[in-house]
């Protein structure tokens, strides 16, 4: 039976400051992107006097979206974006919880050497020119993995899941190897399973991370066929580049340049580059669970 304990008026004062603090974060985190949302449905002549506050359409039209999700170099982009974006989280997080594995181990040769070299290129890190003539050498320029390849391994995350591997409770390792267990079976069936919170947050960062990236996929990619989605969002947002998108499309659909307001585009647009974001983020949440190895280790 839960016991109730009545707050002080100090502590209701700090639980009234907390939750209207946090109401108030989750409004000016909502309200831009309602609005761009409400943007993008507005009917065209309604748009030019659309306010930067409102968060419900102003007449309705779907043509924006229509445009959008019909463009060939939008469906190319997103094709790109999500192939990408898994190929490079798939890398990073294998190949990142490898080394973290590696390097957790305390009887590894040169584990302190490795991780001063670890920080070195935390401190030092290269800028895009050494990066550029590397992709040449390597002749990756002007292919995908030119970009998938990059922050294979981040430092950062590198870290944090050293540290978590570091944790693991050394009794479950010693019970895996009495089991008779190899170092790879321990790592893929013991310590992996354990570890889902911590890979889920790591393959969320590199996520975002990749999904975003779009100034080293401008350089290195000149074809544009292989442009993931951000670069397409930069020629449409940046330059502005209605004609562009519009009059390609226009002869595949009856929505003319006239009709399509540039405002409602951009907002549309922006969109689509979030709304993969947001819909992953709820699928991963469950892993954020507290406790995953509370009880593997009794007595």
């Amino acid at each position: 039976m839960a016991i109730k304990t009545r707050r002080t008026p100090l502590e209701r004062i700090e639980y009234v400051i907390i939750v209207s603090t946090l109401l108030l974060l989750t409004v000016f985190t909502l309200q831009p992107l309602l609005n761009l949302l409400a943007l993008s449905f507005t009917a065209p002549e309604n748009v030019a006097g659309f306010s930067g506050l409102s968060i419900f359409p102003d007449g309705f039209s779907a043509d924006v979206w229509i445009l959008l999700l019909q463009h060939p170099n939008v469906q190319r982009g997103i094709f790109n974006s999500v192939w990408m974006t898994a190929t490079s989280v798939m890398i990073g997080v294998l190949f990142t919880a490898l080394m973290a594995w590696g390097m957790s181990r305390p009887r590894l040769p040169g584990r302190r050497l490795i991780f001063m070299m670890v920080l070195i290129t935390i401190v030092f890190e290269p800028g895009i020119i050494p990066d550029y003539f590397l992709m040449k050498r390597l002749g990756l320029l002007n292919t995908p993995w030119s970009v998938i390849l990059y922050k294979a391994i981040s430092a950062w995350y590198l870290i944090i899941l050293i540290r978590f591997f570091e944790e693991i409770p050394k009794e479950l390792l010693e019970a895996a190897e009495l089991d008779g267990a190899n170092p790879f079976q321990t790592f893929f069936m013991v310590v992996l399973p354990l570890a889902k919170p911590a890979l889920a947050t790591i393959a969320l960062f590199y996520f975002v991370l990749h999904w975003n990236e779009f100034f080293r996929a401008m350089i290195y990619l000149n074809d544009q066929s292989k442009w993931p989605l951000q670069v397409v969002l930069r020629q449409f947002v940046i330059e502005g580049d209605k004609v562009a998108i519009v009059g390609a499309n226009n002869a595949n659909n009856n929505i003319g340049i006239a009709q399509i307001n540039i405002r409602a585009l951009k907002a549309g647009m922006i969109l689509i580059t979030i709304l993969p974001v947001l819909a992953i983020y709820p699928l991963i949440l469950k892993f954020f669970t507290k406790g995953t190895m509370s009880g593997a280790v009794k007595g």
